[in-house]
């Protein structure tokens, strides 16, 4: 058996994971007596595990092709096919829908950008489990991708600081790409698995001390670590844990920042690491910086309402303003309790565009998170203050050693050729929602929020809140395909024209 399914094509192995998955809310709907839900679940698990097991049966007799473009072929493949399959059990369980929209719900939860076109008094429990924990296998799927396919082929940020340009299989990685993927795939998921199982029950027990639901217990925890934003309530601001929930997933919401909060866990070294970590740095300095300048904002404006303006308001607008600006920083979406007592105590609005440009700067590399990431903006900072230094002292010589100097020069120059490819495809993504009948705020908030994979952005990014539900089908398939282009980054995309993946 354990050849059997070593065997296995990616995108099957895929298909057979997720036909386990169902049996996870066909339960838990037997089990509150929703039967008619628990049959649409485990009817559709019982089907792909047959076809699963069909397509297995009919692959054994050719050689596994051990290749790293495979992977990633199959990995493209499976973000567009796999939520066909995460859809039939949804769509059979709500009834009234089409499959389309279905569909399109999936390829929200499993690219984990959290954008829902149903209203949560409308779906059952384990329609909300289904949703919480395909967002959650999907932040799994990306983790272990980009240890194992993307940082060997130096693509999804770990080209920053690679010796070589995207693509090429010399340099330091030439030992790790002669290695054989499906070997490397099944390794880093071995080491992964346990780390991300422990880190999300670790925090479905808090969330359950701080007061929360045991539904919405374990949906944020999941949540939380896939960066999904997902919540049975429509909001995170709905739940019963107030304040102590939301510290316990901030704590949590470092792992989405920086991959060494991970990466050897829980090394006491690699713990101490973390104070010098570039990614996690910077992401402290942006929230810690717009916070501050935000409170300052709203206290200026509560200098007129001095009846009002008393200390415990200041500090609730405070956690407010910080828990937002962090969350969507990691593209997770949360939005705190008081976030709108930061706005009611001072009586001035806060501006979306804020949030869109935490959403687009994104969080770590080989992390769940989204967006442009820290890394590719910490190396056009150091770029750019470079040359401000040069500006200066022409003839000077930097600091950093070696990697800073990759990062400062190869580095800033492949982040900035991705940062135009992902202004290019937010361009092309408002072009054709503008098409379909978008006005260009809409559009605006739309794009950013697919490509950067923070579907809660829709809601609070703009001046009047978007609802995915009122967009019409076009618009949802220009949406989904948005959401896969950023889940994978154009530079993948475009990476697979480049000649030295097909000699692989």
């Amino acid at each position: 058996m354990r050849r059997f399914i070593a065997r296995l094509p990616f995108l099957i192995a895929l298909i057979g994971i997720s036909a386990v998955a169902m049996l996870i809310p066909a339960a838990m709907a037997m089990v509150t007596g929703d039967h008619a839900t628990g049959r649409a679940f485990l009817y559709s698990a019982l089907f792909f595990l047959i076809l699963t097991a069909l397509l297995g049966f009919a692959t054994q007799g050719s050689a596994p092709v051990a290749s790293a473009r495979t992977l990633l072929l199959g990995l493209i493949a499976a973000y567009g096919l796999l939520p066909v399959v995460l859809a039939m059990p949804l769509s059979d369980a709500i009834g009234n829908t089409g499959f389309f929209n279905a569909y399109f719900e999936m390829v929200s939860s499993l690219t984990t950008t959290g954008a829902t076109v149903f209203d949560p008094d409308r779906l059952s429990p384990a329609v909300h489990l289904w949703r919480g924990l395909v967002g959650w296998l999907g932040g799994f799927l990306i983790w272990v991708t980009a240890a194992a396919i993307m940082a060997p082929l130096s693509l999804g940020g770990f080209e920053v600081a690679a010796e070589a340009q995207v693509g090429s299989a010399t340099s330091s990685t030439s030992q790790v790409m002669a290695a054989d993927p499906g070997e490397r795939l099944r390794r880093t998921t071995r080491h992964l698995a346990p780390v991300y199982i422990g880190l999300t029950g670790i925090l479905w027990l808090l969330q359950v001390l701080a007061g929360e639901g045991d539904l919405a217990a374990v949906i944020h925890a999941m949540s939380t670590m896939a960066t999904s934003g997902i919540s049975p309530d429509g909001a995170l601001s709905d739940g019963q844990g107030g304040i102590l929930s939301e510290m316990f997933i901030l704590l949590f919401l470092a792992f989405a920042i920086t991959r060494h909060s991970f990466s050897n866990f829980p090394n006491p070294a690699r713990l101490r690491a973390l104070g010098r970590d570039r990614e996690l740095r910077l992401a402290l300095y942006v929230t810690v910086t717009l916070t501050t300048l935000l409170f300052l904002r709203h206290w200026i404006g509560a200098l007129d309402l001095a009846e009002r303006a008393s200390g415990r308001e200041a500090l609730a607008a405070l956690w407010g303003s910080f828990f937002t600006a962090m969350s969507f920083a990691t593209t997770t979406g949360f939005v705190s309790d008081y976030w709108g007592a930061s706005r009611s105590w001072s009586g001035l609005p806060t501006p979306g565009l804020v949030l869109i440009g935490l959403a687009l700067m994104g969080g770590g590399v080989a992390t769940t998170a989204g967006g442009i990431k820290l890394l590719r903006v910490y190396a056009l900072y150091k770029h750019g203050l470079r040359e401000m230094s040069k500006l200066i002292h022409p003839h000077s010589v930097a600091s950093g050693g070696q990697l800073g100097r990759r990062i400062r020069r190869q580095g800033a120059y492949i982040a900035w050729v991705f940062f135009m490819l992902f202004i290019m495809s937010m361009a092309a993504t408002m072009l054709a929602l503008a098409v379909v009948g978008e006005d260009f705020e809409a559009a605006l908030v739309l794009a950013v929020s697919a490509l950067s994979t923070t579907g809660p952005l829709a809601t609070y990014g703009g001046g009047e809140p978007i609802f995915y539900a009122a967009l019409s089908d076009p618009a949802k398939a220009i949406l989904a395909a948005a959401m896969i282009v950023g889940r994978l980054e154009t530079l993948v995309l475009i990476a697979l024209f480049n000649p030295s993946y097909w000699r692989v």
